[in-house]
């Protein structure tokens, strides 16, 4: 991590430092970067690219010019000669956008349904012509990014997790468990320090970090503690 990362996280450290009750302030779930909210949208700017160009080429795909033909467009070619390339280009486009977002949600099913879908246009085209199993490609992207949309969403309403400036996910609480005597307790662990020493509130053993580890968290709790999740030695 370079030296601006890690004062990007001392900023996110110090304004945690007014957390109540465990739950980041609202403020801490817009420290994105301009390209993250770029990014973002990718896979839903290709996918949407990918039928217009399909709607607008009737020639190369004949089953959305009745639609066009509905509407008094029948006739209308957008980009001629150039289709399939922007369409090869707009699919490269839209699996980038699908692992970007993997990287982000861990939701791996709709990178799969992405790759599966863009083998089947790519090997419809290529090896055996079927205009059936483009057309089911191109709906496996759509389906990919609206399954991607909602695992987004689903990424972005965790309570207990902020994003720093170089956009690492830290999660602010953790549950921690006594080895002796099995008691768990949820906890906010500290922003800018290490918690060497913490005491079961049950059994009343002093727990201490297990050898290599930094601090109580990274050795008994759910979590490991905000300082080692963003890359940077607390100690």
């Amino acid at each position: 991590m370079t030296k601006q990362q890690q004062q990007n996280f001392l900023i996110v450290a110090r304004k945690s430092n007014s957390l109540k009750g465990g739950n980041p302030p609202f403020f801490l779930f817009h420290l994105n970067i301009k390209s993250m909210t770029g990014k973002a949208y990718i896979d839903k700017f290709a996918t949407t690219s990918l039928f217009i160009t399909a709607i607008f080429s009737p020639c190369c795909f004949p089953l959305y010019g009745f639609a066009l033909s509905a509407l008094g467009l029948g006739s209308v070619e957008l980009f001629g000669g150039f289709t399939w390339y922007i369409f090869q280009g707009l699919i490269v486009l839209a699996l980038f956008g699908q692992y970007w977002s993997y990287k982000k949600h861990k939701d791996i099913l709709p990178l799969l349904i992405a790759v599966t879908s863009s083998l089947l246009i790519l090997g419809s085209y290529y090896i055996s012509f079927s205009l059936p199993l483009i057309y089911s490609g191109m709906f496996g992207l759509l389906m990919a990014t609206i399954i991607n949309h909602f695992s987004k969403r689903k990424a972005k309403s965790c309570p207990n997790c902020v994003s720093t400036p170089d956009d690492n996910i830290l999660i602010f609480q953790s549950t921690i468990t006594c080895p002796h005597c099995g008691h768990s307790k949820k906890e906010t662990m500290p922003h800018d320090s290490c918690q060497f020493f913490y005491e079961c509130e049950n059994c009343k053993t002093v727990l201490k970090p297990n050898k290599g580890d930094c601090c109580v968290y990274c050795s008994f709790g759910t979590a490991k503690c905000p300082s080692i999740q963003a890359g940077v030695s607390c100690c």
